[in-house]
């Protein structure tokens, strides 16, 4: 059970290798059943999602994959910031090596400003978008 953001939350996780040698999916070794159920403000909601994973069970225990899927949601929130943020799906560029050199500024950019103490990206990124040598200057790269 955990407790945050005034909710309490708990999560169960059945895995199965059953399905594994019969599905026509390269690398399948486990499928999941992943069960949230949360309660906040006296009223108790329950979400159930379904995972398949290449990781084989003495590698990736019900724990584990439990503990990955959970991690799972800051990877989807970091895509979410390069896409809606940095406009990373509606970027024209699809030739050649740019896309992945524009994919690693991107990533350089964010993590940048997470090493330097913004907790909030989408909004620093934002108050910034027309004041880059404002943003420069509190990142003491250049001064005004």
């Amino acid at each position: 059970m955990n407790k945050g953001h005034g909710r309490q939350e708990r999560r169960r996780l059945q895995s199965s290798t059953r399905l594994a040698g019969h599905l026509d999916w390269p690398g399948f070794a486990q499928a999941c059943r992943i069960e949230r159920t949360v309660r906040l403000k006296g009223r108790e909601t329950t979400e159930v999602a379904y995972a398949i994973t290449s990781a084989p069970r003495p590698d990736a225990n019900a724990q584990r994959l439990l503990q990955w899927s959970r991690g799972h949601w800051g990877i989807e929130s970091f895509h979410w910031l390069r896409d809606v943020v940095w406009g990373e799906d509606g970027c024209r560029v699809k030739t050649g090596n740019a896309p992945q050199v524009l994919a690693a500024i991107r990533n350089a950019a964010i993590n940048f400003l997470r090493m330097s103490g913004f907790a909030e990206i989408t909004k620093t990124v934002r108050q910034h978008a027309l004041q880059v040598d404002i943003l420069l200057a509190r990142l003491g790269i250049m001064k005004l």
